[in-house]
């Protein structure tokens, strides 16, 4: 779906929502959110709505889950930076409420996403419609870009040597930081990139393959949970509910990912 197309379908959908009642209010206070990249697109397109709704206007900060970059959420967190939800792959998540940094009480699953793999608008799209496929394009490849998230440390770490070809793609891969693996691929700097559906199906100058072949695919949970240190419990557990509603959810899918109900 293109983005045009996206804006429409949820211009619908907002106009007959009725997860949640709506008030003529310009925002005057405010939520922060660290967002992982996998649900930017669906917190987005739901912000504006849900600001006009309730008064509340949302900071969204887009953030790797981990890393050595600064604007990682573990980092952000580490260091004491302010927010109030945090929506993330769950099984980073689930450290971060083992460390005490989130509220394991209000945690909820948002949407599942997969794993896609994207070539530079207008280039040759090549097979992985079956196993043999897909590993004859990762041979075949001149150069590859994965993310430095769960997606990329899978492929490089799991599926690769699985394989048995991770020795072959090491000297071509490149592993991409603190920006999409899409705009990588975008900019012709590598052949060949891979990561979540959702992270790719909204990007402009690539095209999208597909999922990788269903024998290798790994599900990522997204879920989200209220931060320990926030002083806005409740405006944040009512944020959370609406992202459970059915308006939520439509939103949810519409940006690549699997609602979770």
């Amino acid at each position: 779906m293109t983005k045009t197309l996206m804006r429409l379908a949820l211009a619908c959908l907002f106009f007959l929502a009725d997860g949640i009642e709506a008030q003529d209010a310009t925002p005057t206070k405010t939520l922060t959110l660290f967002v992982s990249g996998g649900f930017i697109a669906a917190i987005q397109s739901l912000a504006s709505v849900y600001e006009k709704a309730t008064g509340f206007s949302l900071i969204i900060k887009e953030s790797p889950p981990t890393g050595t970059t600064p604007i990682a959420i573990t980092n952000r967190l580490a260091r004491g930076e302010n927010a109030d939800v945090v929506i993330m792959e769950d099984w980073e998540l689930r450290k971060l409420i083992d460390q005490g940094q989130l509220q394991k009480t209000s945690r909820i699953d948002l949407g599942k996403s997969f794993i896609a793999m994207a070539v530079r608008k207008g280039t040759k799209k090549p097979d992985i419609s079956n196993m043999k496929s897909f590993k004859k394009t990762l041979l075949d490849a001149k150069s590859l870009a994965l993310s430095d998230t769960p997606s990329g440390t899978y492929l490089s770490r799991i599926l690769f040597p699985q394989m048995h070809i991770s020795e072959r793609l090491m000297v071509k891969t490149r592993t991409i930081s603190a920006e999409p693996v899409g705009e990588s691929v975008a900019r012709g700097e590598a052949e060949i990139g891979f990561q979540q559906l959702s992270e790719l199906m909204h990007m402009e100058g690539i095209d999208v393959i597909g999922l990788i072949p269903d024998q290798v695919q790994k599900m990522t949970m997204y879920s989200a949970a209220i931060t320990t240190g926030g002083v806005q419990q409740e405006e944040a557990a009512a944020l959370l509910k609406y992202l459970s509603s059915k308006v939520a959810r439509t939103a949810i899918k519409l940006s690549g990912l699997t609602p979770v109900h």
